[in-house]
């Protein structure tokens, strides 16, 4: 009896230490304004060529991607599939009319 009696003590000093390390965690996130700001990085990645004399129509964003609708001179179109995470062009669609 006397083993379940420490036993019990014991865990309601570290349900009270425990209890007391919560509230100092808040209290600090509190007091510090919320979550820490995040520095801004610049976006550094390689030019996308597009034809001489394309033109771009539309754009459309995905989770990480981009596709640019391209209006090529002779007329055709062109989608552009530019990945976003890595900024680099993953590939091309030619679209062609059918006779």
């Amino acid at each position: 009896m006397r083993a379940l009696k420490i036993l019990v003590v014991v865990m309601g000093v570290m349900l009270v230490f425990g209890f007391a390390a919560l509230i100092a965690v808040i209290a600090g996130r509190v007091s510090r304004g919320g979550p820490p700001t995040t520095v801004a990085r610049g976006f550094a990645a390689p030019p996308i060529d597009i034809p001489r004399g394309a033109r771009i129509e539309a754009m459309t964003a995905g989770a990480d991607r981009l596709i640019l609708d391209l209006m090529l001179p002779e007329g055709e179109r062109q989608l552009v599939i530019i990945d976003l995470v890595k900024g680099v062009r993953l590939g091309t669609i030619e679209l062609r009319p059918v006779p």
